[in-house]
């Protein structure tokens, strides 16, 4: 009981350090104890958004997931392209990048690994893991490939018309995806072993619960937290990066890799107990709302800042991409998978993290 106390006042607790930390003289040691504080407000948040998910069932809890991490994404890239120095217009294309790379080759391809060494071959609803990657696949080409063909603009950008175009079409196909997977088509992304698990847990507690209502307040308050936190990081990401003379790309990689972490373990510890089901709805479901709800999101920022937003990717992304797409609709063709495939896909990571460490 006690451990659950402190994790519902631990977001409170974090939001008030922010006050202190913010006024403290920066130094090596204020900087180290704000980003473990970060970590905290993150993983806290996650655990709260879990908790939401248990109660108000499989699809729903997925998208609430999505949804916290997707607020987490952009806070940090709002907050880096508002007091970045230098380049600043591919911070939001290099960071939902990485996160597409990491949940549809790293998060996916852990998950079936372990699954497929522990049961030797894993089962999932083939019919909801293609729907969630086909409205990630069609997202991608809109806002990452599309750019670099358009004419209206030179370069790997949009026009100020294409850009609220593209942001509009992007909400429109993550609702259509939501409305699936909530209502529709809601038994597409439910596991057999799930199914009686959510009914009972509808009828026990329901969407306005007073615990969810808990749980609801406290998460708000650590996303709150990871995004004024998120200001007083940026510079340390930035600076930590031209330090070590790395390529501007990491900058994106870093961020996505702190945002997914916990969702990753999420999803690893639902692989470990043979529900691949709820790993692929978490890491395909956050792969699309980064997309869907970011883009959006920082294109209004940029045009009303009047900032460049570059959102096409270079040759070498675009190489990644196909080959993460054609990978991925191999293994989730035909709702079975072994650990040779979530192999393949964590190389395919591997490499990716490679190559922008070493252009």
């Amino acid at each position: 009981m006690k451990k659950i106390n402190w994790l519902l006042i631990t977001p409170y607790l974090v939001f008030i350090s922010y006050f202190i930390l913010s006024t403290s003289e920066q130094n090596f040691l204020i900087s180290f104890i704000e980003c473990v504080v970060l970590a905290v407000a993150i993983m806290v948040s996650v655990y709260h958004a879990e908790e939401i998910a248990h109660d108000i069932g499989e699809g729903l809890g997925a998208l609430v997931l999505a949804l916290s991490v997707t607020v987490i994404e952009v806070g940090l890239i709002l907050t880096l392209m508002s007091t970045g120095k230098g380049e600043t217009s591919t911070i939001a294309r290099d960071t939902v990048f990485s996160a597409v790379m990491i949940v549809c080759n790293g998060i996916v391809g852990i998950c079936i690994l372990l699954g497929g060494l522990k049961y030797k071959e894993v089962g999932f609803q083939f019919r909801g893991a293609n729907s969630l990657l086909m409205v990630l696949i069609s997202l991608s080409v809109f806002c990452f490939v599309l750019p670099n063909y358009t004419t209206s603009v030179h370069g790997p950008y949009y026009s100020t018309s294409q850009l609220i175009f593209v942001s509009v079409i992007s909400v429109l196909l993550y609702l259509a995806l939501v409305l699936t997977q909530t209502k529709t088509h809601k038994y597409y992304f439910e596991s057999e072993q799930e199914i009686p698990i959510n009914h009972e847990g509808h009828s026990q507690h329901g969407l306005l619960s007073r615990k969810v209502l808990v749980h609801f307040a406290a998460l708000v308050i650590g996303l709150v937290s990871v995004i004024v936190f998120s200001k007083l990081i940026a510079p340390l990401i930035e600076s930590g990066v031209e330090k070590a003379g790395a390529p501007k790309a990491i900058v994106g990689l870093l961020i996505a890799t702190i945002v997914l972490l916990p969702e990753a373990i999420t999803a690893i510890l639902a692989a470990r107990q043979n529900r691949i089901q709820t790993s692929l709805n978490l890491a395909l479901g956050s792969g699309a709302a980064s997309i869907a709800l970011t883009i959006p999101v920082v294109s209004a920022y940029s045009i009303w800042n009047s900032q460049t937003l570059a959102l096409g990717l270079d040759p070498k992304g675009m190489v990644f991409l196909i080959l993460t797409f054609i990978t991925g609709a191999l293994t989730l063709g035909n709702g079975r998978a072994t650990a040779l495939q979530g192999f393949v896909h964590l190389v395919i990571m591997i490499a990716y993290f490679a190559v922008t460490l070493v252009p």
